[in-house]
């Protein structure tokens, strides 16, 4: 298999393990009102779930079996946006500690492939 695919399962489970613990900081600064650090701890989620995303695309079209639910993940970004733009922090505290970390929990990380 090739370096880069490898490189990227790597990746791609070592970003899915961190995942769960953001979410209950970013749940956490938003119930301590502090904002200005969760909004940009929630750009870099968008960020990272984008990578996770188009990562598990490329594995994919590589032929390495990849759980990920890409709808469920578009529904979170569109609640959690509606949730910001009605400044309903507390709504999405919940929705990061309750539903996010919990579904980022529960996919299953790839195994390691190996070339025979």
């Amino acid at each position: 298999m090739d370096d880069l695919i490898l490189e990227t399962i790597e990746s791609y489970n070592n970003y899915l393990q961190v995942v769960p613990n953001g979410c209950l900081k970013i749940a956490e600064r938003l119930r301590e009102d502090q904002i200005a650090v969760a909004l940009n701890d929630i750009k870099d989620f968008s960020e990272g779930v984008i990578w996770l995303i188009d990562a598990g695309i490329l594995l994919s079209k590589n032929n390495v079996d990849v759980s990920l639910d890409i709808n469920q993940i578009q529904d979170f970004l569109n609640e959690i946006n509606t949730g910001l733009q009605i400044k309903d922090y507390n709504l999405v505290g919940d929705l990061f500690e309750y539903e996010i970390a919990e579904f980022f929990k529960a996919i299953a990380l790839i195994k390691n492939h190996i070339e025979q």
